[in-house]
């Protein structure tokens, strides 16, 4: 599809000026986390939607990335301009387009300078999910206890209306919707068929050798 990460911070933007009839002059900043910002997210995707949404010029844009948490970092750093007087009115949030822009398309040299991977003992976040249960003791029946818990209150949530003044839907260049829901709850599933499903992370830790860099930062961890 054409819709581009910046297509979706724009119509985000375009919803909450139409929404709450919003006067964008009054809008100081808009922060926004974005994990890979290059190619098409590069060049400050914040600033860029503020122009593509034609918000005032007056608004200024700025990209954050905090990896996996770049845009609740983004919805703090909002937050914070506001609460210490910096700002009357920021907006915070989040995009990426991983299905156009894939993980890892900004490169760094974590993952492929040994000089630095091998001194932090690098290793993906699914490793690190892994390792911090294992070492606070939650065993897999915990965690898709918990999953379970959080898809049945997702279902609910979604159906009692609980989010319909939060999610707009996704259009394309047509205006035709393309998505307007949360794709994947799963309010069919039971602790039986989430145990029937293979460990997410256990092929990457066995063959690219995570399990062992783990094991030695951690040795105490049992493989």
């Amino acid at each position: 599809h054409e819709v581009t990460a910046l297509e979706l911070a724009t119509q985000v933007l375009e919803n909450l000026r139409e929404r709450n009839n919003l006067d964008t002059s009054a809008v100081d900043d808009v922060v926004l986390g974005c994990v890979d910002p290059v190619k098409e997210q590069g060049s400050d995707i914040a600033r860029l939607a503020v122009l593509n949404a034609d918000y005032a010029e007056s608004v200024a844009g700025v990209q954050v990335n905090r990896f996996c948490a770049s845009g609740l970092e983004a919805v703090n750093m909002a937050a914070g301009q506001v609460m210490s007087g910096q700002a009357d009115m920021t907006i915070g949030g989040g995009v990426e387009s991983m299905g156009r822009v894939g993980m890892g398309a900004s490169g760094g040299s974590w993952s492929t300078d040994p000089s630095i991977a091998l001194k932090s003992y690098f290793a993906p976040q699914g490793i690190g999910a892994d390792l911090i249960a294992t070492r606070d003791g939650f065993s897999r029946t915990d965690v898709d206890s918990y999953a379970l818990e959080s898809q049945r209150r997702a279902k609910q949530a979604w159906d009692s209306g609980y989010f319909s003044k939060s999610v707009i839907p996704v259009k394309d260049i047509n205006g035709l919707t393309i998505l307007d829901h949360d794709e994947h709850m799963r309010p069919d599933a039971t602790m039986q068929s989430m145990a029937a499903l293979d460990p997410s992370f256990a092929m990457m830790g066995e063959m690219a050798g995570f399990d062992a860099v783990a094991m030695q930062r951690y040795p105490d961890v049992e493989e």
